[in-house]
């Protein structure tokens, strides 16, 4: 086997299922045998970010390796923004980029789309992800493929390979098998004893579960490990769908100010908090106000477990988990919860849209046809979703970049095989909206669900009176057509229901409903959120 042949059956030996990526010449060989071999199916799309906002959807639904490959300098860092957001989000996206040839990089001239030196794109990327390699040695390069991908799998974190466009043919052995990182079995008993005696020495015991619990394919381990200590147990705002397919005392999501009370007082009243694989930013914690001191949470994210003022380091999360399965008991008497209920009853008549109704639409749509994977966009569409039926969600709720939504619904049904459902606003739509062109090319037929206020709504919510967060009517579905899609333009409650029954009774093409809203109205979640965050912004002893 080349190089990239290696590499490639290394990237699809530990899980990788497609490479998402845009041509460029310094990448031209490598997209070449890719291609030719076959070895993974490979999707082009039109613009990096959306390249690896995909391969970032991939990875999170598939549980593994995404896969972003991009040519040196004016594709690679165009791919930053959204490989910043799956470090940020703990998703393993497997970053390669093609590179000037080993011989021209050293002939002393300036080469095309080169930074500040040939090294810069490098020194960026080693910012943003947690192991990087140069491919500039056929010899050395199977055990540097598989200490990156190794370490891509083992800490659920972005990694980056540059490719020399001189070496894509090299002969080169194959890569060994992925071994994953253990951690010190006394090390893991010690603390999984300590964890087991601070619970049952609380009185109101809780587990939180986050991204981690996904990302180590630990969903069912850890819903047994719940049963097991009969306990409820939350989502978080980034850990929303987890645990829903399971026999588990799931009693709802985490918001903070902007949640439902009672799973409010629930946390902020625990005293034996237990937050697995729970990521502390403030969305997550849906930046409360509330009196929860992290100090007396136990704490098991990135490979180490904080009790307190002390920390077990080196304690993968799934070795946790099966030693608090081997020890677990009883504390308390939750059963398997009964669903949370979520709005339903669409009433279609000739009222306006609001996001209230576009939750009760899809679940509506949902108990007709049955779930889709959901892939949200930052802003109000993504608090639309908290109120829809968990059915598998992706979105930048911590990292909270826009133009996530579109290319993540590709990646998401390229992934998974499934028809999946977009939400996102016309803000974000402008941005990476127009990936849609694609889907007829790709053989998917995603149904998207625009929300149109002619606004940066969120933004107005903090600064109302700026001017600048106006936006120009576009009329998007006009555009659907020409792009190889259905576009339909709806505006009373009759006709959003009608066109999404139509769009989910026709396959083969991409849908865009564009969802006309008026100005100034929320979803109940984003208004109790900027309430909220205006009280904590408040300044002291100021009122309302």
């Amino acid at each position: 086997m080349n190089l990239v042949e290696t590499l490639l059956m290394a990237l699809r030996e530990r899980g990788a299922g497609e490479l998402f990526g845009i041509p460029g010449d310094f990448a031209l060989p490598f997209f070449k045998i890719a291609e030719e071999s076959a070895i993974l199916p490979l999707h082009t799309l039109s613009h990096e970010p959306a390249v690896g906002f995909a391969a970032d959807a991939a990875a999170r639904f598939r549980g593994t390796l995404g896969v972003g490959v991009v040519t040196y300098g004016a594709g690679a860092f165009n791919m930053v923004n959204a490989v910043s957001g799956a470090w940020a989000e703990k998703s393993p996206v497997v970053v390669i980029s093609g590179a000037p040839g080993t011989r021209e990089s050293a002939s002393g001239l300036l080469l095309h789309h080169q930074g500040r030196s040939l090294d810069t794109q490098y020194r960026v990327y080693r910012e943003i992800t947690c192991a990087q390699a140069r491919l500039d040695d056929a010899v050395a390069a199977p055990a540097e493929i598989a200490s990156v991908l190794g370490a891509a799998l083992d800490q659920s974190r972005p990694v980056y390979i540059e490719v020399p466009r001189d070496m894509v043919c090299e002969p080169c052995a194959p890569v060994p098998p992925h071994l994953p990182l253990a951690g010190d079995p006394d090390a893991v008993a010690a603390c999984a004893d300590e964890v087991m005696a601070r619970l049952r020495a609380a009185t109101r015991p809780v587990l939180m579960v986050d991204v981690e619990v996904r990302r180590f394919r630990l969903e069912e381990k850890v819903a047994e490990l719940a049963r097991r200590l009969a306990i409820p147990v939350v989502t978080t705002f980034m850990g929303r769908g987890l645990l829903t397919e399971r026999a588990a005392p799931l009693v709802g999501t985490y918001l903070g100010v902007a949640g439902d009370p009672a799973v409010t007082g629930l946390v902020e009243g625990s005293d034996g908090l237990l937050l697995l694989g729970v990521i502390l930013c403030d969305t997550n914690f849906g930046v409360s106000a509330g009196k929860l001191d992290l100090r007396r949470t136990i704490q098991a994210l990135d490979r180490q477990v904080s009790l307190g003022f002390h920390s077990y380091r080196d304690i993968p999360l799934a070795d946790l988990v099966e030693a608090l399965l081997a020890r677990a008991s009883p504390l308390g008497s939750a059963g398997a919860a009964a669903p949370p209920a979520y709005p339903r009853g669409l009433v279609a008549d000739d009222q306006p849209i609001a996001p209230a109704d576009i939750a009760r639409a899809v679940n509506d749509s949902f108990e007709r046809h049955g779930a889709m994977p959901i892939a949200a966009d930052m802003g109000d569409c993504l608090f639309t979703a908290m109120d829809i039926a968990d059915s598998g969600l992706v979105a930048p709720g911590y990292y909270a970049g826009m133009g996530f939504g579109v290319p993540a619904g590709i990646g998401a049904q390229l992934a998974t095989g499934r028809r999946s459902l977009v939400l996102v606003g016309d803000g974000a739509f402008q941005m990476t909206g127009w990936e849609l062109g694609n889907c007829r090319r790709l053989g998917i037929d995603p149904i998207v669900l625009l929300m149109n206020n002619r606004s940066w709504e969120m933004l107005r919510c903090f600064q109302p009176e700026s001017r600048f967060n106006d936006l120009d009517d576009w009329r998007f579905a006009d555009m659907a057509a020409s792009l190889g899609g259905v576009g339909r333009r709806v505006e009373t409650r009759a006709e959003l229901a009608s066109a999404l029954e139509e769009a989910r009774s026709d396959r083969g093409r991409f849908h865009l409903i564009e969802a006309m809203i008026p100005r100034g109205v929320l979803s109940d979640t984003l208004a109790r959120f900027v309430a909220g965050v205006k009280r904590l912004q408040r300044p002291q002893g100021a009122t309302a």
